[in-house]
């Protein structure tokens, strides 16, 4: 699940016509930079939620986008704007989207330029055998949340509560169950269009060590001002 329903206020005024997923990285929609890499680890199949501007993401790829040297992917949308007047937040989003989506599936944000990362069947396979919830991919602090946001054991568990924390990449593996009683009240396909944030269900998780983590410290930028966009953009 690619997750493109964000306002993006503080990039305005660049999202004010163009929604904060299709703004242009190194030559082509930030967005794309996530669904190429899924696509080049054998993940073709993409939910993608849209509420801001998101005709134009439906518009800029379609149902079945052909990405050059990766592949043709299948698209369904969830579009919270059509549906529900607004996003959904991070946790309602991917609750309305669990139809879609199977028993195990990959969670990344369609505004963060992580431009190595791998999207693995290993990895799915060691989460699966795991048994856990959810497992995280946690970064060094940016300058932007230099508090971080979940610590990490050395056991390899995501921590609620920790001395020392890593900020969240936006990078996870979950299993539906995650997201169904105890750990989410809200009703299987969010019906209701409830907003819920997803830090919640994650710390109540991690509270019984359902959740596990490990630190990736290759290039990630959370493209959240216009400032870092710009610094993206810029010939190094």
């Amino acid at each position: 699940m690619i997750l493109a329903a964000g306002r993006g206020e503080r990039m305005r005024p660049l999202t004010d016509a163009t929604p904060k997923p299709l703004l242009d990285v190194r030559g082509k929609p930030l967005m794309q930079w996530p669904m190429e890499a899924l696509a080049k680890g054998g993940f073709t199949e993409l939910v993608v939620n849209t509420d801001w501007l998101g005709a134009q993401v439906a518009a800029r790829f379609g149902a079945n986008p052909v990405l050059e040297g990766h592949g043709a992917l299948s698209i369904s949308y969830s579009d919270e704007g059509r549906d529900f007047g607004g996003a959904l937040e991070t946790a309602g989003g991917i609750v309305r989207a669990l139809p879609l989506l199977g028993e195990v599936f990959w969670v990344a944000a369609g505004d963060v330029f992580a431009p190595d990362f791998r999207f693995t069947q290993a990895a799915v396979d060691r989460f699966l055998a795991s048994g856990k919830l959810a497992h995280l991919w946690l970064v060094p602090n940016p300058a932007h949340n230099l508090k971080g946001d979940f610590g990490l054991s050395a056991e390899g568990l995501a921590l609620n509560q920790a001395a020392d924390k890593y900020t969240f990449s936006t990078i996870g593996l979950y299993r539906a169950a995650l997201f169904a009683p105890p750990y989410s009240s809200i009703a299987a396909g969010n019906p209701g269009g409830v907003k819920a944030p997803l830090a919640p269900i994650l710390r109540a998780a991690m509270d019984n060590e359902q959740v596990s983590a490990e630190l990736y410290t290759a290039p990630w930028t959370d493209v959240g001002t216009p400032e870092r966009l710009a610094q993206l953009n810029t010939p190094k």
